[in-house]
């Protein structure tokens, strides 16, 4: 494939920063010994950056990143990609708004998806970053685009940015990778809070007005603009 001096450059900054997202997954504890992957697409290209199957998160490097086609298919690196990137693809391929793509079995996220039990909008933080209740998808198996058509369904009914693939885990998703990461920590984080709140009793839903308007002023007012 040919690439432009541009779009050599744009990859080569894309696997410097999704080696190092990586390490924000081990940081965080939503990962452990190579399970896991964060990707992203590489603008105007029919390309993404990948981590590399079965390699230890110490050994991840901006060379050992590998770089494929939108159907999985490697294009640039050394070592095979992801046992996940046929789902990372499906979802670059059928939705052009996202940059970025995690897949953890990080605890407590885990633990609902085991259980096929969205996530409950019980908390300022769940509408804040999720939009409402972080639903369930549902289950298929890896080694082809079952999980990615599953992931798609799912992601176009919702406005969270996660999604608890039934007894499997997590998939997060953003505009880019370093979005998805977030959103990976942040749903572990409150899947704890939630399992906590739940063995004290029931916790109050918020309103959906209320989910409206925290939702609203988080993505569009929070933080430095």
């Amino acid at each position: 494939m040919t690439l432009t001096a541009q779009a050599r450059g744009t990859i080569a900054e894309l696997r410097e920063s999704v080696a190092r997202l990586h390490s924000e997954l081990t940081r965080n504890e939503l990962v452990v010994w190579t399970a896991g992957n964060v990707s992203a697409r590489v603008p105007g290209e029919d390309l993404m950056v990948i981590k590399p199957s079965g390699v230890s998160y110490d050994d991840l490097t901006a060379d050992t990143m590998v770089v494929t086609d939108l159907h999985g298919n490697l294009v640039h690196g050394e070592l095979a990609p992801s046992s996940d990137t046929a789902a990372h693809a499906y979802v670059y391929r059928h939705l052009p708004e996202i940059g970025g793509v995690v897949h953890t079995h990080s605890t407590y996220a885990t633990a609902w998806a085991a259980r096929g039990e969205p996530i409950p909008c019980v908390l300022t933080m769940i509408a804040d970053e999720f939009g409402g209740e972080i639903p369930v998808g549902p289950f298929a198996l890896i080694g082809d685009d079952s999980i990615g058509r599953g992931l798609v369904e799912t992601l176009r009914a919702t406005r969270s940015p996660a999604v608890l693939m039934r007894n499997h885990g997590p998939f997060t998703v953003g505009a880019t990778a370093r979005d998805a990461v977030k959103a990976a920590v942040m749903v572990e984080d409150v899947a704890r809070t939630v399992h906590i709140a739940h063995q004290l009793g029931t916790p109050a839903p918020l309103s959906g007005t209320d989910v409206d308007r925290l939702h609203a002023r988080y993505q569009n007012v929070y933080g430095q603009r």
